[in-house]
């Protein structure tokens, strides 16, 4: 018996599952692990290729896509009841209302007749200047003197900085003073004459007009939207001059500053004051404009005086937009190149392009339809040239691209440290010239630094230092041989230390109007007087300011220059230790490169993806534009709000980490929530008790409700399933085609389509709807960012934001574990949650190849979008010269250069999944232990060591053999003795053959 447990112990062989029952306190994951791995005749055998025998996977997956399709369906049919997509893109005048539109919301004008967006003159704005000049002139201070209370009187030299105060920083310039009644109406009728008049148009852009430079320079057209009104009107050209007597009677309106302006109660004081008749009959005279009529402008007669000089006409053909043109007149009187200039530069103000060079680019790309095509097929030719190249020098291009990678990072190193003291506009040698500068500058002053502090909470009373120039570099007048303001002498304020010309800051407590900042009287006309700054203010380094603001940035930017060269050094150790896996990824091109040489018809795959992307990304955003025009009437508030700020809000400009009472924006009535409407300034302002309450609100163009969520939501999983059967499909194919001996002669692709299409639609399902999910979580984040934006909660939005990279991640995260289970089902035909369990593991196991090949795929990726994009364009270019040499080559080539990005976006997509895939079969066979005579040429070399490595497991799993059977035998020889032991111990015969009975029974049990 004892020599029979003995032969059975021996003989035979235990299993991982019997030696983890005996000891589990033993048992590791190694032995789970194992079923994650591939083995020649087990489970995950594929020696001999992909799995053929195959089951449908996920199932279930597929009724509720389709289930899902119907609900986005419903939803569309739901939105296009009440919809209207409209109000997505058609113009909307400064009030929000919609050009062309019959109702409008809030009471808004019917501009039915008024189909386009047009502008007029904004009087406000136009005339500020030359109403300021006027009711500020010393005519109306006298006259104003009398009909004011004191207080009023004060408030009004505040107003027109006639007087050092806390609102002024200077004296205005306003086109100089008006001294006498005839030079008040000579002189304001010239300038009025310009704008209310037509025929003087000419002068009004002319630098030689009444108005000067005001309206001829180019900072009146970068601010058009400031001086223009965004109306609806019936055509671009709408004006005085082409209306005629059917439109309906000419308006006039009689100009008078907006309620809310510092200067209107003079201005109505002046105009219904007999004390000042010739005033009053100059601003009845010249400031009446002629307004468009009604039926021509549905708006206030103030909102339809068209801009003398100013036409308009349609950006392109069919356009409801218009655009800015100058009229022959001004042309001729500017010149044809400056009304060039005012034109571009009044188009781009207002964000919309010339009409003449959209039309012209279209007509190039036109003529050049037959160039494009030639271009387009030769950019597919480009990119196979590539993939040859690819074959031969992608390991010169890794190793240089490597060599580049070194460089960068010590060269980045380099700049951050010479940022780091960069001055502000200058380079770092002229930075220390500045600082020269400003030490010459204290030492020809005679004065120490210390004479030039002032406390910078305080309005500079206690300065007494030797600054004698304005901010702008005015020289200053001696304070005791001025006499634009005679009361400012020393015997007056003779604790201002009010001596020779130095700039200073004098006032008595009593006074009504103070300074914020030392200043000094100039001289000059239009600017007597102007605030200075104290000499060597810029210290120690850059006169105008860092080129970094902060000195925790430039302390931050120096450190980091080191941080950046210590990366540099820690890359290069890492290059050198991963040496062999850099050429095991190089190889892995290589292989990538030679299937898409033999499959080239792979193509068609990523090419219909993007038709049917195309097709349904036009289809989801014609059924969301109903969705996102239904804009509830109760959205937004339709009262008047007292200022801008109230009505719209402010937003904080410090950084995220600043905190503070400066730091806090406010809410706005208009804008309390995302989508946010907007604010836009009434002429008729409501009144409550002495204050002006003339901002208003307008809808926001769409908003956002669950029906668009889910349709949102859907549009994902649509665009993922799109991607990934795109993906399982090249996938397959690679796999099919890595072990397959004639690889040239086999046709894969059809093969992995019909296996893709008849097993595993299912797990395409539902590896979409996982990406889709974590997608629309991050969207929906970002819905709950702008939320807080809009409610100036600014921890909640950086808080988001931060959580937003962090799905961002993960979803980067999911889409590559994703992508690696594709590539499990086409090996092995698994449901998609297996195969991303075995998926993760491989990732595991062979993390840092995984790694390397990442990083050097995206090195070889950018090379082949270079690559391919200037090969195009360079051909596209001396085809273009050949078959056009009279078309300009700008639009062309912005055309070849689209086509060849998504030439080249196609090639890579297929290329790095080839990689990929490319990679887990070679980690399969290396497991598996065999080099079978399918595995490609540039990857045997790296078989060998891995048949080398499979050799050592298999013999260390011999060895563990054979030491757990000579345990076995241990236990069965001590069991043989215990046995003798009782035996001889045993009297009486039944006893002994009781006790001869139960060591049989323990013998077997062992």
């Amino acid at each position: 018996q004892a020599s029979t447990v003995q032969a059975t112990s021996v003989s035979r062989k235990p299993t991982p599952e019997a030696a983890c029952t005996m000891s589990r306190c033993c048992c590791t994951n190694a032995e789970k692990e194992k079923d994650n791995k591939f083995t020649v005749g087990g489970e995950n055998d594929i020696s001999e290729g992909p799995v053929q025998r195959r089951s449908c996977t996920d199932v279930f997956c597929i009724p509720v896509f389709i289930l899902a399709q119907l609900a986005f369906i419903g939803v569309t049919v739901m939105g296009l009841a009440d919809g209207n997509p409209a109000r997505l893109y058609r113009p909307r005048d400064y009030r929000g209302a919609y050009c062309g539109a019959e109702q409008n919301w809030n009471g808004g004008p019917d501009t039915s007749n008024a189909p386009m967006l047009s502008y007029t003159m904004n009087m406000f704005s136009t005339t500020d200047v030359i109403m300021k000049q006027l009711v500020c002139s010393s005519v109306s201070k006298s006259a104003l003197e009398s009909l004011l209370t004191s207080p009023e009187f004060d408030e009004y030299l505040c107003d027109c900085c006639l007087v050092p105060c806390g609102r002024c920083d200077g004296a205005l310039d306003n086109g100089g003073d008006l001294k006498t009644g005839s030079q008040l109406q000579s002189t304001i009728s010239a300038r009025m004459a310009e704008l209310t008049n037509a025929s003087q148009a000419a002068k009004l852009f002319s630098p030689t007009g009444a108005n000067g430079d005001l309206f001829g320079s180019a900072t009146f057209w970068e601010y058009t939207t400031k001086y223009f009104n965004a109306v609806c009107l019936p055509s671009c050209n709408t004006s005085i001059a082409t209306i005629n007597a059917s439109s309906g009677v000419v308006r006039t309106y009689l100009y008078s500053p907006a309620k809310d302006d510092p200067l209107y109660l003079e201005w109505r004081v002046l105009l219904n004051s007999s004390l000042a008749s010739d005033i009053k009959a100059t601003m009845e005279k010249d400031f009446t404009f002629q307004a468009l009529p009604y039926s021509v402008c549905p708006y206030e007669p103030e909102l339809c005086v068209p801009m003398p000089g100013v036409a308009f006409s349609k950006i392109t053909f069919g356009s409801d937009f218009c655009t800015f043109e100058m009229s022959a007149d001004v042309i001729d009187a500017i010149g044809s190149a400056a009304a060039s200039t005012f034109e571009s530069i009044g188009g781009s103000s207002m964000v919309l392009p010339a009409n003449e060079e959209l039309g012209k680019w279209a007509g190039d790309f036109q003529k050049t339809i037959d160039t494009f095509a030639v271009v387009s097929a030769s950019s597919f030719i480009v990119g196979l040239v590539f993939l040859i190249l690819v074959r031969f020098f992608v390991g010169c291009c890794v190793w240089l691209t490597i060599f580049m990678t070194v460089l960068m990072f010590f060269f980045g190193g380099f700049s951050t440290y010479v940022l780091s003291g960069q001055c502000k506009g200058a380079t770092l040698m002229e930075s220390g010239q500045q600082t020269v500068t400003a030490v010459l500058m204290v030492v020809k002053t005679g004065e120490d630094s210390a004479s030039e502090r002032m406390d910078p909470q305080a309005d500079g009373s206690d300065y007494r230092g030797a600054q004698r120039r304005t901010k702008t570099g005015k020289l200053c007048l001696n304070w005791a041989d001025q006499t634009d303001f005679p009361k400012y002498t020393a015997a007056n304020y003779n604790r201002s230390d009010l001596v020779s010309n130095f700039c200073r800051n004098p006032y008595h407590e009593g006074d009504a109007n103070k300074a914020t900042m030392i200043w000094c009287i100039t001289g000059v006309a239009h600017a007597p007087w102007e605030e200075c700054v104290p000499i060597g203010v810029f210290r120690p380094q850059c006169l105008h300011g860092y080129a970094i603001d902060t000195q925790k940035m430039r302390d931050t930017l120096w450190g980091a220059s080191f941080v950046i060269w210590a990366v540099g050094l820690i890359w290069i150790i890492v290059i050198m230790c991963f040496v062999r896996r850099i050429r095991l990824a190089i190889a892995l091109n290589k292989v990538a490169a030679v299937f898409l040489g033999n499959n080239p018809h792979i193509l068609w795959v990523p090419i219909m993806q993007a038709v049917i992307a195309i097709a349904g990304s036009v289809t989801w955003m014609w059924s969301a534009s109903f969705l996102l025009s239904q804009v509830p009437a109760g959205y937004t508030p339709t009262g008047h709000f007292e200022t801008y700020e109230e009505a719209q809000g402010t937003v904080s400009t410090c950084a995220f980490w600043e905190f503070g009472e400066d730091c806090k924006g406010t809410k706005g009535q208009c804008a309390d929530r995302w989508p946010m409407g907007l604010a836009w300034k009434d002429n008729n302002c409501e009144m409550d008790g002495d204050v002006a309450k003339c901002w208003r609100c307008a809808q926001p163009r769409f908003t956002l409700d669950l029906r668009f969520a889910w349709s949102v939501f859907i549009y994902l999983w649509n665009n993922a399933f799109n991607a990934a059967f795109g993906q399982i499909v090249i996938a397959m194919a690679v796999s099919v085609w890595f072990f397959t001996g004639q690889k040239s002669q086999t046709p894969v692709v059809a093969r992995a389509f019909r296996t893709v299409v008849r097993y595993h639609l299912g797990s395409v399902a539902l590896g979409s709807f996982v990406v889709a999910v974590v997608q629309f979580v991050r969207y929906v984040v970002k819905y709950i960012e702008k939320q807080s934006a809009a409610q100036n909660n600014r921890v909640m939005v950086f808080v988001l934001k931060c959580l937003q990279c962090c799905i961002w991640c993960f979803e980067k995260i999911v889409q590559f574990l994703n992508k690696n289970a594709y590539i499990q089902i086409a090996l092995l035909g698994k449901p998609f949650c297996t195969s991303a369990k075995k998926a993760f593991f491989l990732i595991l196991r062979n993390a840092v190849r995984f790694g390397t090949l990442a990083a050097l795929s995206g090195m070889v990726h950018s090379i082949g979008f270079i690559f391919i994009m200037t090969g195009t364009g360079v051909i596209g270019f001396f085809l273009l010269r050949e078959m056009h040499p009279d078309v300009s080559p700008f639009m062309p080539l912005v055309c070849f250069s689209c086509v060849s990005y998504v030439v080249a976006r196609i090639y890579m997509n297929v290329f790095g999944l080839a990689v990929d895939t490319s990679l887990q079969c070679f980690l399969a066979v290396e497991e598996m232990g065999v080099a079978g005579e399918y595995v490609p040429y540039s990857l045997r070399r790296f078989m060998n060591s891995g048949a080398e490595a499979k050799d050592r497991e298999v013999e260390e799993e011999k060895e563990a053999e054979e030491e757990t059977n000579e345990e076995a035998h241990d236990m069965a020889e001590e069991g043989e003795a215990k046995e003798e032991r009782e035996e001889e111990s045993v009297e009486g015969g039944d006893d002994f053959e009781n006790n001869q009975q139960d060591a049989a029974d323990r013998k077997r049990e062992l």
